[in-house]
């Protein structure tokens, strides 16, 4: 048996069309001889309103929270009604989604009259988008003749407590998906489960944070040891850098795992940073693909990419960040100083993305967010300390960076223009990275591009699309 793993971001499922196409590529897939198991977000944009219901609920807003959960649910019974034309399967999923919606209006109201809003209650809540996404997907499939049976992902990714970031149990999941989807898979039928949403052994619903169906996909994929997982989106694949700053970017036609968790990490909006690992593990390649564009062959991600002429695969850019500067002169080498500074933000759950030392400093970049202010009182207990936001870290990934003579050279000679605050080489054979204002970072991509892509290896990118 040929199975793999598709999994569907919020784009490929946002309306009845694109919800028609998903269906056409997994049928495809189905006439190939392949056995899909298909993982969906939630429509596109259905989690950020999820959220803004909370919020307003919390505030005691209950007319604001009910009017957004009262616009999602004619969206999604809409929605529906235009791909069912079976009046009783139609019927009874329009009348599920009632009972989805009920369901969560009363935790509205709950919400509004305790204005308390706590992680679990979010889970909870923002749960809905792929619990009701998964049903219409799965209605859909059987409408066009594909044997789908709908899975409640919170019965498979099992994960523990810590609520809208929970870590997923592996040993577990893998036992569950066994069980539970080997059994439908032997028989023909195609599971259709949401992503993002879990539970944790209780049985309580949590989520993997956002972005995670990807990583519901991979982990599902690991734990069935699948042929592939595929990775279905609104772009081509993986590209040279964000085609909206470069227009001629290019798809990266092959790349290794480590380099793809490199740009998943450092800002790539394609993947989900934690996607890879589970495949990385069992070394089942990962492909990104276009649900709007099925006939592209997308990006292929191995555990060994073919070598590459040109030096670097692709360029991320993280935006939104800080530096932080912390200055003790007569401290710095004492024994234990680094382990109390990264104590701090350890203790403020706030990870560092990069460290750069001289003999009186320490400076660290993270993530600009509320947790500054109280970050930086704490850190002021053992030195001075300055913050500065507005900053964007520019991450260039390819092969062995580090043992290419002059590369650091002609990096900074192509953005000889643009003032570098930090810069991290070295410390990584493929990334090397450096933090600029914001404000230049779109002007320094399109710099590095012009000089680092204007040969570009046709074996690794997509060369024929830039001459079309």
């Amino acid at each position: 048996m040929s199975l793999v793993v598709m999994k569907f971001g919020g784009t490929s499922v946002e309306d009845p069309a694109a919800i028609g196409r998903t269906a056409a590529i997994v049928a495809g897939r189905v006439a190939l001889g392949k056995q899909p198991v298909v993982v969906v977000s939630a429509m596109a944009k259905v989690t950020d309103q999820l959220l803004r219901a909370a919020a307003a609920a919390a505030q005691g807003d209950r007319t604001g929270a009910m009017a957004i959960s009262t616009r999602l649910r004619s969206r999604h019974r809409d929605t529906a009604a235009a791909l069912i034309e079976n009046s009783a399967d139609s019927a009874a999923l329009i009348e599920l989604i009632d009972q989805k919606f009920d369901s969560l209006d009363e935790i509205l109201r709950g919400l509004a009259a305790i204005l308390e809003l706590t992680p679990r209650i979010s889970d909870l809540i923002v749960s809905y988008g792929e619990r009701i996404s998964s049903r219409i997907v799965a209605a859909a499939f059987r409408e066009r003749g594909i044997d789908a049976v709908h899975v409640d992902a919170r019965e498979i990714i099992v994960t523990d407590s810590q609520f809208q970031r929970a870590v997923p149990l592996d040993a577990v999941i893998d036992k569950r998906a066994q069980e539970k989807l080997l059994p439908l898979t032997s028989l023909g039928k195609v599971p259709v489960m949401g992503g993002f949403i879990a539970s944790n052994e209780a049985g309580i619903t949590t989520t993997i944070g956002r972005g995670g169906s990807d990583f519901t996909g991979a982990l599902v994929g690991g734990a069935l040891s699948a042929e592939a997982i595929e990775i279905w989106t609104d772009v081509d694949g993986i590209m040279t850098t964000d085609p909206r700053v470069c227009p001629d970017a290019l798809r990266v036609k092959v790349i290794s795992f480590e380099e793809a968790a490199e740009l998943a990490y450092f800002g790539a909006k394609v993947l989900h940073p934690a996607t890879i690992l589970p495949a990385v593990k069992k070394n089942i390649p990962v492909l990104v693909l276009n649900s709007r564009n099925a006939a592209c062959e997308g990006t292929r991600i191995t555990s060994l990419a073919p070598h590459c002429k040109s030096p670097f695969k692709s360029i991320a850019v993280k935006k939104k960040l800080s530096i932080i500067d912390v200055v003790a002169s007569r401290m710095l080498m004492t024994h234990g100083y680094m382990s109390e500074i990264f104590a701090i933000f350890d203790k403020h759950q706030c990870a560092v993305d990069m460290v750069s030392t001289s003999e009186v400093s320490v400076s660290l970049t993270v993530d600009s967010n509320e947790k500054l202010p109280a970050i930086a009182a704490d850190l002021s207990k053992l030195a001075d300390v300055k913050y500065e936001g507005r900053k964007a870290l520019v991450c260039m990934v390819g092969e062995d960076i580090r043992g290419q003579s002059g590369m650091a050279a002609q990096v900074f000679s192509a953005i000889r223009h643009i003032n570098v605050r930090m810069i991290s080489q070295g410390a990584s054979e493929i990334n090397m990275s450096f933090m600029i204002d914001e404000d230049d970072a779109d002007e320094a991509v399109r710099s590095l591009h012009a000089a680092f892509f204007k040969d570009p290896d046709p074996a690794i990118f997509d060369v024929e699309a830039r001459k079309v």
